[in-house]
């Protein structure tokens, strides 16, 4: 497999370097891209191939995956989750942001991951790339982030080191500049109290929730 290491502006993507992205991705290429948190690995949610690819890549069965999907804005969220009121309003207040919601997923989820998943991990980050392959792609990203075996940097930074990386292992590596290495902060939604999981980069303080 042939790398391809694609340069893109976060604060202007170029619109043909984001359709060659959405080319690949339609035809079950896995990308490694950045988010406004940590850098992910993704490809398009609906694609059966791609995701299974994805999963050999971390070592996992498709099953198993913890695996969130990147939206580009919260019109199309019913299709795969369910979300009450209340907890509607603080996405709405926190979204683009960094943060991983956890949601009561609807019926298409288990189809997607070949499993009984109920529950499903929902990112709008506050990053354009991302979210204009998604809404040019019109199917969420599976996103995963990038882990380090490093005991000390867990996350990598560097574009070029990604790519150096995951050279023959992806289709294409976007640069969208240096990640962070804090990684988004997770919040189960699933009853009516919103519970933090794991402290991000996201502070709800923050945002007035």
């Amino acid at each position: 497999m042939e790398t391809k290491y694609l340069r893109i502006n976060p604060d202007n993507p170029n619109g043909d370097d984001i359709e060659k992205v959405v080319r690949c991705l339609e035809n079950g290429g896995i990308i490694i891209y950045p988010t406004d948190t940590v850098y992910g690995i993704g490809c398009d949610a609906t694609n059966g191939k791609a995701l299974e690819k994805v999963a050999r890549l971390k070592n996992i069965k498709l099953q198993d995956a913890k695996f969130a999907i990147v939206a580009s804005d919260l019109s199309n969220l019913a299709d795969f989750a369910k979300v009450p009121t209340n907890i509607f309003k603080v996405m709405k207040k926190t979204l683009p942001g960094p943060f991983t919601f956890i949601l009561n997923a609807t019926n298409n989820v288990p189809k997607l991951f070949k499993n009984k998943k109920k529950t499903i991990g929902l990112r709008i980050p506050d990053n354009m790339i991302p979210r204009e392959i998604v809404r040019q792609l019109g199917n969420p990203l599976v996103t995963t982030s990038v882990v380090n075996d490093d005991e000390i940097l867990e996350y990598t930074t560097d574009p070029n080191m990604l790519f150096e990386n995951f050279r023959g292992k992806v289709d294409i590596v976007i640069d969208g500049g240096y990640g962070n290495n804090i990684p988004s902060t997770i919040l189960d939604c699933t009853s009516d109290e919103v519970e933090l999981i794991r402290e991000g980069l996201g502070n709800l303080d923050d945002y007035g929730v």
